[in-house]
């Protein structure tokens, strides 16, 4: 065996497995609070495939609390660049209908501008290909852990875990001696965030769904579309492809410009399970170029990858002092773009458990909660996206143009979508209906926005959940426990306005009392050194915060001296409705449930 390198036994609190968006957004968030941690990746840098993009509302509330939202955000597509998606008949061609838009539906909230996206958040959506976000976060990450604490190009080889910990053994590729040197790090708690490469198969967990529903080969290329792509309101592009019966799926990449002037795309090809053109580099580039319709144009492919479309979420996200996070939990299909937000959701409502059982603050079965709280969830994301694919097959047949054999019927069906001619009336409704209702992908507000928890950490207080008349696209906030704690704006004594979801502090519980409510801030203050706790009060007229629109009266569900706790993740815990005999006694006991302290 190689000799040692001085990190032999090095000791900490956790041990990330996996360097991508999971891994590096678990890193920052334990740096934060101060937890001494290890990452590892078996790569030497970040990925390079252009795969996850869209950062939905919660997501960028959570890189505001890692120091990484301005950048993303300035780095990221324009609102402008991303209010619809549409659906064309191909790109280009000789056709005179070739690349003419049918369909166009609004896509999440218009970027943010519909009012009901706006109420939920003070953080709008955006988007950021991976290939690009990833860096941002690797700097964050190593700017706040300690130094030699963030190592690419080390792979984790074994593991055991034992009642204390787990101990791993890695080879370190990076001293460019190209001997894998072997070391061992102990943890009290491993995360796998490795996409399922080792953490998951080492531990026997199965991934349990749908596999291998379509082949897909995708493109990163750069090349100038801006003759063609020609609606800059447009991200993404659905083409159905008359001349060859085919469809394809186009987005621009950025770096520096989007819309129409994008410097760079990535175009997905579908094939079949069992065609093996799909496999052939050349025989792929050849099929790009008659999907778009650009034989002759200047193209430079830099990528193809292929990946297989699968629905999977694992039987298990726990297994004794080991966790899953990421793709190492859940696969989805890339409609709706919920799998890159649901890793970093994973590790935003991990981190804080973590770090308050390991400071004391917490029983060990706080993170018992984890699983219960998000397999649910992910599972529902991944049927989500699975629905939303097959609704995009569903209406492509509808349209009738995927005849790879006849060509001139595939234009004269198309062609049905706008002749205006009476007898095409119906078919062409229909078709628009169907687009319309492509909302339940890129206006899932609630999937997106409005899921909520049901575990230990939660505290029911017997009421009902609010009737919502379409649980896919509504998000109906509220301050029920389990629900995400809802955003309002609020005035300080100061002048300066802020949200409600600004007062959540990282690694810290707030109890939000009424303007009636000092008996409960007095109980907190009393409780404040055994737990970690703020206390605020929010009122109309009285309070450290002013609810100037009323907003947050709408939504608290409690009188004025009420209040409702929330926790690190911006969930919240517990609420009570009224006053209180004795709120030191109740709201202890709502710390001892929702920290497992009992």
């Amino acid at each position: 065996m190689p000799e040692r390198p001085s990190e032999v036994d090095v000791d900490v609190d956790v041990l990330i497995v996996g360097g991508g968006g999971a891994g590096l957004t678990a890193s920052i968030l334990l740096s934060e609070l101060g937890i001494d941690h290890v990452l590892i990746n078996a790569r030497p840098s970040t990925s390079n495939l252009p795969k996850a993009h869209l950062l939905n509302q919660h997501t960028m509330e959570i890189f505001t609390d890692l120091g990484v939202a301005d950048t993303v955000y300035e780095r990221g597509t324009p609102a402008e660049n991303m209010r619809y998606s549409g659906w064309y008949a191909g790109l280009a061609g000789t056709d005179p209908d070739a690349g003419r838009r049918f369909g166009l539906i609004e896509s999440w909230g218009a970027a943010g501008s519909s009012p009901e996206w706006a109420a939920a958040s003070p953080y709008r959506s955006t988007n950021l290909p991976q290939i690009r976000l990833e860096p941002v976060l690797r700097e964050r990450a190593e700017a706040l852990a300690p130094p030699g604490r963030i190592r690419f190009h080390h792979e984790l080889t074994t593991f055991t875990q034992d009642a204390d910990g787990v101990t791993a053994t890695i080879a370190d590729h990076a001293t460019g001696t190209g001997t894998g040197a072997a070391y061992e790090i102990r943890a009290r708690y491993l995360l796998g965030c490795d996409g399922g490469r080792t953490v998951g198969r080492a531990l026997g967990i199965d991934l349990e769904g749908p596999r291998d529903l379509m082949r897909v080969a995708t493109i990163h290329l750069t090349a100038d579309l801006s003759a063609w792509a020609r609606d800059p309101e447009v991200y993404i592009r659905w083409l159905l492809i008359p001349d060859t019966g085919t469809g394809a799926t186009v987005v621009p990449m950025g770096p520096t410009r989007w819309g129409p002037d994008s410097e760079e795309w990535v175009v997905h090809l579908n094939y079949a399970t069992d065609d093996p053109r799909g496999l052939d580099d050349d025989k792929v580039t050849a099929d790009l170029r008659t999907t778009l319709g650009l034989y002759d144009h200047d193209l430079t492919v830099h990528l193809i990858t292929r990946w297989a479309i699968e629905g999977v979420v694992a039987s298990r996200f726990q297994d004794g002092r080991v966790f899953l996070l990421g793709d190492a939990a859940h696969r989805h299909p890339p409609t709706g773009g919920l799998g890159l937000n649901a890793a970093i959701q994973d590790t935003a409502n991990l981190a804080w458990k973590l770090a308050a059982v390991l400071r004391g603050e917490a029983g060990a079965a706080l993170l018992d909660t984890y699983e219960p709280e998000r397999r649910p969830t992910t599972a529902r994301n991944v049927q989500r996206a699975i629905d939303n694919a097959l609704n995009h097959i569903v209406t492509a047949d509808a349209i009738a143009a995927g005849d790879t054999t006849d060509p001139a019927g595939n234009w004269a069906n198309m062609r049905r979508l706008w002749s205006g001619l009476p007898e095409d009336a119906e078919h062409a409704a229909h078709v628009r209906r169907l687009i319309a209702g492509q909302s339940m992908e890129f206006n899932e507000h609630n999937i997106e926005y409005g899921y909520t928890y049901a575990s230990s950490a939660i505290v029911p207080d017997g009421t009902a959940a609010p009737d919502n008349p379409d649980p896919i696209r509504i998000y109906q906030p509220c301050a029920r426990p389990g629900h995400p704690l809802p955003h309002a704006w609020l005035d300080a004594d100061d002048g300066t306005q802020l949200s409600t979801l600004d007062l959540v502090r990282p690694g810290r519980l707030l109890l939000i009392a009424g303007e009636d409510g000092e008996d409960w801030c007095e109980a907190a203050v009393k409780l404040a050194d055994t737990a970690p706790l703020d206390v605020v009060r929010i009122g109309h007229l009285d309070g450290e915060y002013l609810d100037r629109r009323s907003t947050w009266f709408r939504l608290r569900g409690h009188d004025g001296g009420g209040a409702v706790l929330v926790r690190p993740d911006r969930f919240v815990a517990w609420r009570a409705l009224t006053t209180s005999a004795d709120p030191v006694r109740d709201l202890s006991a709502a710390l001892d449930a929702v920290l497992a302290r009992r």
